[in-house]
């Protein structure tokens, strides 16, 4: 049954594959901890002692409240293929996620961090890909899957394939754009070592770059850079957002750059500027204190 619910998900619903592992995970957990029941059977009782194990074996709430989503979504399934089947989540209420403001870097740590030294085809690789990931804000795994043909440097855009197959066009700056051009110009070709690829940015064994070789090249430029926050890729895409509301961008126009098919998870980045707002009027304003 959950092989079945996987493949409704990876080709009807059209879910990223790192979305389905997370999937899957959550339903593997789930299946091991009633491994003795029949997964239709199930009450909500059963239910609620499963959350309460994973509370106790210390998993946050957020994992509990995805865990919930997953299961209670794998049951709606199992509910449209077979209308006898009853779901023991649809009284079972998720766990409140307090708000969790993403972290970012500041304009300055930017700077720092795409300040790459050019000594080689691939340090011009990496300088066009930071420079790309925060111009556009794009997901690194959107990043890393780039192709000319998702190129239209003519009009300044990128053709973004997201979240459920989801098309968008995403602008590109003229800094993006040049170092753009240099490393697809001058240094590409000698990465490719005589092989054939569609793939913008290739690794050093000629292939396209992956998610993970991507991460360690950020982590080695931060530590370059004494940036000590923990940076991820993800966390260029949150800049890109923060430094664009900061700067007086509509909240509308940020949500269809990142291809957020709700305005709910865009808000979340009026929540960081009204953070620092609020941080640096306490801090610079001569009567924001009580004496």
């Amino acid at each position: 049954m959950i092989d079945k619910y996987l493949d409704y998900l990876k080709y009807e619903k059209k879910l990223s594959a790192n979305t389905l592992k997370s999937y899957q995970n959550d339903l593997d957990i789930f299946k091991e901890y009633f491994h003795t029941k029949d997964l239709t059977s199930l009450k909500p009782n059963d239910i609620s002692a499963f959350i309460e194990n994973q509370s106790k074996n210390n998993k946050s709430v957020a994992t509990i409240a995805h865990n919930i989503t997953v299961i209670n979504s794998f049951y709606n399934f199992l509910k449209d293929e077979n209308e006898n089947i009853i779901n023991p989540c649809e009284n079972i209420i998720s766990p409140k996620k307090g708000l969790k403001l993403p972290h970012f870097l500041t304009e300055e740590e930017v700077d720092r961090l795409l300040d790459v030294p050019l000594n080689n085809a691939y340090c011009y690789r990496n300088k066009a890909m930071l420079e790309l990931l925060y111009a556009t804000g794009i997901r690194v795994s959107e990043l890393i899957n780039l192709k000319f043909i998702n190129l239209d440097l003519e009009n300044d855009f990128i053709r973004v394939l997201g979240k459920g197959s989801k098309e968008r066009l995403v602008p590109i700056g003229d800094i993006a754009k040049k170092w753009l051009i240099i490393y697809l110009n001058e240094y590409r070709q000698e990465l490719l070592k005589n092989k054939n690829s569609d793939y913008l940015f290739i690794n050093n064994q000629g292939n396209v770059i992956s998610r993970v070789g991507f991460f360690k090249i950020i982590k080695k430029q931060c530590q370059e850079k004494n940036i000590t926050k923990n940076v991820s890729p993800h966390i260029l895409r949150h800049s890109f957002a923060t430094h664009l509301l900061a700067h007086g961008a509509d909240l509308r126009v940020i949500q269809e750059m990142l291809g957020h098919s709700d305005i709910a998870t865009t808000q979340i980045y009026a929540h960081l500027v009204n953070e620092k707002l609020k941080k640096d009027y306490e801090e610079f304003h001569p009567r924001s204190h009580k004496y």
